[in-house]
């Protein structure tokens, strides 16, 4: 039986979960994920569990937040006056915002912090800090 290689296309079915336990994404629910390896598609450590798996294995691996979407970076907390920020947008903490560069390029942002004259925005992955938890199935090598 063939088995999972660098370079292979695969379809993965897949579950995350923080070390807590809690559910952040999964696929079970609709089409399994389709991704060619060594593409820079996948976060390392969810790239290297698929290493060597056989059509229906299921698994579960857990990674390192270094081989995952790393340590939060401290240069990535921005403030941003309340003048700066659009009249339509009445900010919460938690809520997340999309902010577009000169070039046209949009960044996905998370206000961290709310204050009466700014707010500071947080422009890690909001899985940044976190070791996560995948539960596996490994549905097709195309």
């Amino acid at each position: 039986m063939s088995t999972v290689k660098e370079n292979d296309v695969v379809r993965v079915h897949y579950k995350g979960k923080l070390s807590n336990g809690q559910e952040f994404d999964s696929s079970f629910e609709r089409e399994p994920l389709k991704v060619e390896l060594g593409k820079g598609q996948l976060i390392p450590g969810f790239e290297k569990g698929l290493l060597d798996m056989e059509v229906n294995q299921k698994k579960t691996i857990t990674i390192k937040k270094e081989e995952a979407y790393g340590e939060v970076n401290k240069e990535l907390f921005q403030k941003v006056p309340n003048a700066n920020i659009p009249e339509t947008i009445d900010p919460k903490e938690g809520m997340e915002l999309v902010a577009t560069g000169q070039d046209g390029s949009e960044q996905k942002l998370r206000v961290a912090e709310v204050n009466e004259d700014h707010i500071i925005v947080d422009a890690n992955h909001p899985l940044a800090g976190h070791d996560l938890e995948f539960e596996l199935e490994l549905v097709e090598i195309v």
